[in-house]
């Protein structure tokens, strides 16, 4: 999710825009009054914008969820459309990105309380655990520890585009009953003894764990090349995007080690 006009390095699938920086584009970024150009500060003010509207649609999904058991399934195909419209719009927007955001929360508020429903502290448990991951990571990238590369970004890519499409096969399975079991081939394939969910799971959490460094690296670059202000929006969009996929990975995780 780089702007073509600061970005050298891949990205996150469905967000890769390479470019080159030219002469003409350097000076022309340079030289942008400094209140227009995209800061650490204002980054973090619109990803806690984000992140408070998503709450807030959280805690009506919650709430609405036994009355109106479908609004938060039409939310969640209202975040799909917005995630795609924000990730392939080239000029970032922050009505957009508040759409998605409130859509989406209201969908966690939903399948989360499906998910208490079925098992009695997992809500409590999957947040904490998220916030864990989200927490250690930006320690680690702040502190230097932990650095976006081209070559992990390629091994990324790859283990993502796999994990979707087993994702994809085993929906498909359940869906046509050709896999009995409600959680498909997570659970009724076996690794040593433990069930394939758990150990895809793990995965899962690494992937998105150096997803957020991708996305942390986003808004360091843009601050260092003087991006434009409004792709703060950006760089907010794809960690909320992240952490949401880290929450659902590891609320499905928890389930199944339940199980």
């Amino acid at each position: 999710m780089r702007n073509p006009a600061f970005s050298d390095a891949a990205f996150k699938s469905g967000s890769t825009v390479p470019g080159a920086v030219s002469t003409a584009q350097l000076e022309e970024m340079y030289q942008r009054p400094s209140e227009e150009r995209m800061t650490i500060d204002d980054s973090i003010r619109k990803s806690a914008a984000a992140f408070g509207i998503l709450v807030l649609g959280a805690v009506v999904g919650w709430l609405t969820m036994p009355a109106v058991p479908l609004l938060w399934v039409g939310a969640g195909i209202v975040g799909i459309v917005l995630a795609f419209v924000n990730i392939f719009k080239k000029q970032p927007s922050g009505a957009l990105v508040l759409s998605y955001a409130a859509a989406q929360g209201v969908f966690l508020g939903g399948i989360s309380a499906f998910y208490e429903a079925q098992y009695p502290g997992i809500v409590m448990q999957a947040v904490i655990a998220t916030l864990c991951v989200v927490g250690v990571t930006l320690w680690l990238f702040a502190s230097g520890k932990v650095r976006a590369s081209k070559k992990a970004t390629k091994v990324f890519l790859v283990a993502l585009i796999g994990y979707a499409l087993f994702s994809i096969i085993n929906v498909v399975l359940s869906l046509t009953g050709v896999v009995a079991d409600p959680w498909g081939l997570r659970t009724g394939v076996e690794i040593f003894g433990i069930p394939l969910g758990i150990v895809l799971g793990i995965l899962a959490v690494l992937l998105g764990a150096y997803s957020l460094v991708l996305d942390f690296d986003f808004i360091k670059q843009g601050v260092d090349n003087a991006a434009p202000k409004a792709y703060g929006w950006r760089g907010a969009f794809g960690i909320m995007l992240t952490v949401i996929w880290l929450y659902l990975e590891i609320l499905r995780l928890i389930a199944i080690a339940r199980d």
